[in-house]
């Protein structure tokens, strides 16, 4: 079920959001050749201190079988699709980083990634970032009222799928509120005029 969000709870979401958007930005400052993934956290764990948030991502196991996760962002290199570990991983010149970042402020969460580059880019790299922000960009404009979640979908996947990426269908977007992961699921490809509509907004 969604659960529509009042103008104040949105306004407090944002404030959640804003303290993801200084985490991505501190750790994007400090990631160079040399930097240990776990100092990255480190870095991240200071903005949280300072902004009087917590981390959803510390110590979250979905599945008995799982080790809680051990830091406050999802560090991945390279080939790595989602959710890395900080581990004492040292960066190299032209890496490829991913950041994913939450906060909890006041019982709301935020939660966002980027990636990018570290040090000398690869053109590669470049373009596979510039594509997926465009996809992200594509995904923002479909998400109005009337449309579906298929419709957002749709748009994300086509503008990967031009830009010649494989599109992960494993894994995809998803609502915040009082908990990281709520409805909707926004999967990275779809068919439009399926699935839940975009609600408005009370």
């Amino acid at each position: 079920m969604i659960e529509l969000r009042t103008p104040g709870e949105l306004d407090a979401m944002r404030a959640a959001g804003a303290v993801v958007a200084d985490m991505l930005a501190a750790v994007r400052a400090a990631a160079a050749p040399g930097v240990r993934l776990t100092q990255l956290d480190e870095v991240a764990r200071a903005v949280l201190a300072d902004a009087g948030a917590s981390s959803p991502f510390l110590g979250y196991a979905p599945l008995s079988t799982t080790p809680p996760f051990p830091g406050v962002v999802c560090l991945s290199v390279n080939d790595v699709a989602l959710h890395g570990i900080p581990t004492p991983q040292e960066l190299e010149d032209g890496d490829l980083l991913s950041v994913d970042a939450g906060a909890t402020l006041d019982g709301w969460v935020g939660d966002a990634a980027v990636t990018f580059p570290v040090g000398t880019p690869r053109p590669e790299d470049l373009e596979l970032v510039a594509t997926t922000e465009r996809a992200l960009a594509a995904g923002i404009a479909a998400a109005v009222v009337g449309n579906r979640v298929g419709d957002i979908s749709a748009a994300i996947g086509a503008v990967g799928r031009a830009g010649g990426c494989g599109i992960n269908t494993d894994q995809g977007g998803h609502g915040v509120g009082r908990s990281m992961h709520e409805p909707p699921s926004v999967p990275n490809e779809g068919r439009p005029g399926r699935g839940l509509p975009r609600a408005p907004v009370w």
